[in-house]
């Protein structure tokens, strides 16, 4: 009886053991694991596409927005999709929650760029808003504009409002009066020699573009405890992050807002909160190339930023496991996840994600570690 009980608990191990295994290789539907860069699936058992994307916590829910990524080429050819979970592991895919449009000349035409959708919920208005870095049907990455979308219900559909450069006519916070007075030739100058990044520096592509807004690229959103909503974005070229605070509705901007690390070539920012300190997570600007991620702080988000180390360790920290900074999602029990694409050129549709659980230090100070399955 001895021998036969052992044999069936052995059995019992090798069958969880085996499931176990095949939850970590396959991704398969009803998973129960988070496994970073394998093939995610949804509840359908089709390949979940939402790229860049970030995540929208509503009535017990997860919503789940990103980027429709093809087969082949770079341009937006769908929209935006959108999927959903009780769990952050079974994804139900709810549809297109920003569809591109067949009207020629539309800002939003399929074959446009539209990346880093982000959603977040107006409670004083009841409405659900999206911003997303828009680029022109066959502009390259030259119009860099901020989009926006509204829907009544969560999954959309949403309807597009408009797009357009950030905050015209309007000088950043932290600008001096010295610097606001100083007129620029950006071409005089040649790209990366310390004249060039002096220029940069005091606002040189800022002053450029005063008149037809900030150019908007990777973007964030943030909502704040006190309710007030912020636009994360790199700008200037790629060479320099703002914060800018959203109006009351979120459908806007006030015109408040500043430039942080001038020059530092950051792009992938990704905000979050913990204990009244503000935490960024960005990405140095080689294309789809992994790169080694940044960490940034503050005590007040439109306050002075400071620059940290890597917060990723272990190996492959340097190419932050593969990845590229697109969300920190904070969950009710007060730990906060972080969300990469790894991002396959040849076929963006094959692009994986990365969810890790970020952890404190003895400091407070955030830091990633490679986790295979979780």
């Amino acid at each position: 009886m001895s021998k036969y009980l052992k044999r069936i608990g052995h059995l019992l191990f090798l069958c969880i053991l085996f499931q176990t295994s095949l939850w970590g290789q396959t991704n398969s539907i009803g998973r129960k694991d988070i496994v970073s860069g394998e093939v995610w699936k949804d509840t359908d058992g089709n390949v979940i596409n939402a790229h860049g994307g970030g995540i929208l916590f509503n009535n017990g829910r997860y919503y789940w927005f990103g980027e429709h990524r093809p087969s082949s080429g770079f341009t937006t050819q769908v929209g935006v999709t959108c999927y959903s979970s009780a769990d952050l592991r079974n994804w139900k895919y709810e549809g297109v929650a920003l569809a591109v449009s067949g009207e020629a000349g539309s800002d939003v035409e399929k074959g446009c760029i539209i990346e880093r959708p982000k959603v977040i919920y107006n409670q004083k208005t009841g409405k659900f808003v999206m911003w997303f870095h828009l680029e022109l049907k066959g502009k390259g990455y030259g119009p860099s504009r901020a989009g926006v979308a509204v829907s009544d219900t969560p999954a959309g559909p949403y309807r597009f409002v408009r797009s357009g450069r950030v905050n015209p006519g309007i000088y950043p916070l932290n600008m001096t009066r010295e610097e606001r007075q100083l007129t620029w030739n950006p071409e005089a100058y040649e790209w990366w020699t310390p004249e060039w990044r002096e220029a940069v520096d005091k606002g040189m592509f800022m002053k450029r573009d005063l008149e037809g807004g900030q150019m908007s690229r990777d973007m964030t959103l943030f909502v704040d405890d006190d309710g007030k909503a912020y636009h994360i974005y790199s700008s200037e070229e790629n060479l320099t992050l703002h914060i800018a605070e959203l109006a009351d509705d979120y459908m806007s901007h006030t015109g408040k807002y500043i430039r942080i690390f001038p020059g530092g070539h950051n792009e992938a920012p990704a905000l979050f909160k913990k204990d009244g300190t503000y935490w960024m997570i960005a990405s140095g600007c080689t294309g789809w190339k992994p790169n080694e991620a940044r960490l940034m702080t503050a005590s007040s988000i439109l306050g002075k930023w400071s620059q940290l180390s890597n917060p990723c360790v272990g190996e492959d920290a340097k190419n932050t496991f593969g990845g590229q900074s697109t969300y920190v999602l904070p969950l009710a029990d007060g730990r906060y996840i972080f969300m990469a694409d790894m991002w396959r050129p040849k076929s963006l549709l094959d692009s994986r994600y990365i969810w890790l659980p970020i952890r404190f230090d003895e400091k407070g100070i955030p830091f990633i570690e490679w986790v295979g399955r979780w």
